[in-house]
């Protein structure tokens, strides 16, 4: 079992939004980069965006201007917010620390945006 704990995926309509959260332990949390990843069944799982300890922020290209990462100390979670969502959004939404631990990798959640 892995050290993530991911959830707030479903299916959406193109153009809709979602809110990904990511909880893990404190020590795992509180001295990493902390980074979303999405895996299209068939394809390797990609790095979507991250976060810094301290709050530098880094997007892929397919995603900037839509998506935002945050994280909230006080709770151990990274969030990621999705706007304007489409349809090549669909996905598995992983967070793990980056570089990434293997033996982190948590269950994930599936986003489906409809067209």
């Amino acid at each position: 079992q892995g050290r993530m704990v991911e959830s707030g995926g479903g299916l959406v309509e193109a153009g809709g939004s979602l809110r990904l959260s990511c909880t893990t332990h404190r020590t795992i949390f509180s001295y990493n980069t902390m980074a979303w990843y999405q895996q299209v069944p068939g394809n390797t799982r990609e790095q979507v965006a991250y976060i810094t300890h301290d709050g530098r922020r880094n997007y892929a290209d397919s995603v900037k201007g839509r998506f935002t990462i945050s994280r909230d100390t006080a709770k151990n979670t990274v969030y990621l917010q999705m706007n304007n969502l489409k349809p090549e959004d669909t996905a598995v939404y992983y967070c793990n620390i980056w570089p990434v631990r293997d033996d982190y990798w948590g269950q994930g959640t599936q986003v489906t945006v409809s067209s």
